[in-house]
């Protein structure tokens, strides 16, 4: 039987995680499996995995009551088979639907990749990234490396409203990292989140 496993790659915005989760579906189907493609709350507001490279894919809108279970068990029941999911943005679902990726590759030898962020605008881990770290058979962060404006290498995800960096507010706000985005993201060093200096500008 085929040892499924449940891996979780991380790292900050800008890193490319949404990225690697397309090239992992394609390196996967390129051999004859067959997986399903998952996300929550994706930049573009749709069901789809997008990049900030231009890469796009059609996807499955992860809900609240969504069980990853019942999904690959739907698809089977209707003669499609399901090799491995490919779950981008965990880090926005919930603490259960990492609890139906274990079951997942325990029980159905159903391979799960998972892509997201580790930690939210506060530095603190988000709930289902948290769990995928006590879970997961292997935990990578994603070697594509992110600069801070100082040069150092970015860890954190600071949130940014009118100009300032914002330690309060709701643990999910939808946002990109243009700075003409209302509500945007600037990946920092821990030194220059904790300052909150967010570097020259123009």
């Amino acid at each position: 039987m085929h040892a499924a496993a449940l891996k979780f790659f991380w790292g900050p915005m800008d890193c490319g995680k949404s990225t690697m989760a397309l090239q992992m579906n394609y390196n996967h189907a390129r051999q004859g499996r067959r997986g399903l493609v998952t996300t929550r709350i994706d930049r573009s507001l749709g069901p789809q995995v997008t990049t900030r490279i231009g890469l796009a894919h059609e996807a499955i809108e992860v809900t609240d009551d969504l069980d990853l279970r019942a999904l690959v068990r739907g698809r089977w029941a209707d003669g499609v088979r399901v090799d491995y999911l490919i779950c981008d943005e965990a880090c926005f679902y919930t603490v259960e639907h990492v609890e139906q990726m274990a079951e997942l590759v325990d029980s159905y030898d159903v391979d799960v990749f998972a892509f997201g962020l580790a930690t939210d605008f506060r530095s603190r881990l988000f709930p289902a990234a948290q769990r995928l770290f006590e879970l997961a058979d292997e935990v990578a962060r994603i070697q594509v490396e992110v600069l801070c404006w100082c040069g150092r290498e970015g860890l954190l995800n600071a949130r940014v409203v009118d100009g300032r960096v914002v330690r309060e507010g709701a643990q999910v706000v939808i946002g990109d990292t243009v700075d003409t985005a209302e509500v945007r993201y600037q990946v920092l060093c821990r030194r220059h989140y904790r300052s909150g200096d967010l570097g020259p500008r123009d």
